[in-house]
C-alpha cells in the first residue's frame, strides 16, 4: 500500500498498525470488529469513527461486549459515532461470546489462530465462517493481513515492511 495520498488517520494506521502482529484477545477482537464494520464502507470512515467504536463497545472488552443486552443494542443503534447496523452490532456481541469460547478451548484468540496457522486464505475463510458470524472472504482476509497472519500488508519496498519483519509476524515464521 502506498500512503502518499491517504488521510492522516489512514497514514498513521498504515505506518503503525497495519500488518503488525496482535496478540491480546481484546486487540484481536477490536480489529475483527473494525473489519466487520468496514464492510461496504471505506477504511477511512472506520478509522475516523474508531474512538466512537472504542467508547461504545467498552474498549472492546470481551466480557462486557459478550454480555450486552437488548438495551445495549438499542443504545448502539442510536449512537451516531459508530456504524449503526443491527447485523454488525449483533455480530459484535455474538463474536465476543465466540472469542470467550475460544479462550476456554485454546487459552486465547491468538492461540486459536496459531493452532490453525498456516492455512490458505480459502481455508481460513471456511474456519472463520464456522466459528464467527459476519465473516466473509474480504473481512477474513483483511483481518488476517492486518494482524500479521497473512502476507500482504506492505510491499517489500515499503519502509514499514522491515519494521513488521522485526516483530515476527505469523506469515514469516
Amino acid at each position: 500500500m502506498r500512503n502518499g495520498n491517504l488521510h492522516a488517520v489512514h497514514t498513521a494506521y498504515h505506518n503503525l498498525e497495519y500488518g503488525f502482529p496482535l496478540r491480546t484477545d481484546d486487540a484481536l477482537f477490536e480489529r475483527l470488529m473494525l473489519e466487520i464494520n468496514q464492510a461496504g464502507l471505506s477504511w477511512e470512515t472506520i478509522l475516523k469513527k474508531r474512538e466512537g467504536f472504542t467508547r461504545a463497545y467498552a474498549g472492546f472488552h470481551l466480557e462486557t461486549v459478550a454480555a450486552f443486552t437488548d438495551e445495549d443494542v438499542a443504545r448502539l443503534l442510536a449512537d451516531s459515532s459508530i456504524i449503526r447496523n443491527r447485523l454488525k452490532i449483533n455480530a459484535a456481541i455474538t463474536n465476543a461470546q465466540r472469542v470467550l469460547e475460544l479462550r476456554e478451548s485454546h487459552g486465547s484468540f491468538a492461540a486459536w489462530l496459531d493452532a490453525h496457522h498456516p492455512l490458505e486464505k480459502a481455508d481460513w475463510v471456511k474456519l472463520f465462517k464456522r466459528t464467527f458470524t459476519f465473516t466473509g472472504g474480504e473481512i477474513v482476509g483483511e483481518f488476517l493481513i492486518s494482524t500479521g497472519y497473512l502476507r500482504g500488508a506492505h510491499d517489500a519496498d515499503c519502509p514499514v515492511h522491515a519494521t513488521i519483519l522485526e516483530r515476527s509476524p505469523a506469515w514469516n515464521r
